[in-house]
């Protein structure tokens, strides 16, 4: 692995398209390669009390198939009660979300692990303060991203646009997986088929409608609609 190759930057089209569930079946290919890994999610809106403090549960969920061991804090640096937009929630809080900080906690993380999976809070553009969105932070990271399109209608356009920026930004999209999340989605392989003309990088998985399935079944089944030897070339 190069140091380039050390990590990725999870993003998706908008909000709840699966990015924790391809961030998990990602963890759990890589463990199967016989990879270390550590768990980033660097800013988390959406959380419950409990006797240790905040806990957001996509955040958990990748934490538990890393296999770094690494306290909470350092997995999901920023954790934010209300499931709202992270610049407002920090707002709400009274405090500022630190893109500085967060390079620096990835920075600890990539000498834990070989490979480092970090998962953006909602959409590419999402906001973290005043000026400064959730790209900027992939920017100041510098890692390859991958793209979650959740299918669904308006898909495509928010998926082109969100590739175009990442693009313009300088940063390099590794890959994009599908990911069903309407269950009656129209012409699902013709959405497919028109974002595979017009992204230039390749599709990475395509994983079907998954229903009412339980959480912890998720990144098993995710695991199946991925192209693993696609990942490893774009990846590693």
């Amino acid at each position: 692995m190069t140091d380039r190759d050390s990590g990725v930057f999870i993003t998706g089209t908008d909000t709840g398209v699966g990015k924790t569930l391809i961030g998990c079946a990602l963890l759990d290919l890589l463990k199967s390669d016989g990879i270390s890994t550590a768990a980033f999610k660097p800013v988390a809106a959406g959380a419950r009390e409990t006797p240790a403090g905040l806990r957001n549960d996509d955040a958990e969920r990748l934490m538990a198939r890393a296999t770094a061991s690494v306290s909470y804090a350092g997995v999901n640096p920023v954790t934010l009660a209300p499931a709202i937009a992270p610049h407002i929630a920090a707002r709400q809080a009274g405090i500022r979300i630190d893109i500085e900080r967060l390079a620096a906690a990835y920075a600890f993380l990539r000498g834990r692990a070989q490979f480092v999976v970090v998962e953006g809070a909602g959409g590419w553009l999402v906001p973290l303060g005043p000026r400064q969105t959730m790209a900027d932070l992939a920017l100041r990271l510098d890692l390859p991203v991958l793209l979650v399109v959740g299918l669904r209608l308006g898909c495509l356009n928010h998926a082109l646009l969100t590739v175009e920026n990442i693009e313009t930004r300088g940063l390099d999209v590794a890959g994009w997986i599908a990911n069903q999340v309407q269950r009656d989605m129209p012409a699902v392989e013709d959405n497919i088929t028109t974002l595979r003309a017009r992204i230039p990088a390749p599709l990475l998985g395509h994983v079907g409608w998954l229903g009412d399935r339980r959480n912890s079944d998720l990144p098993i089944v995710a695991r199946a609609g991925l192209d693993s030897v696609g990942i490893r070339d774009a990846l590693l």
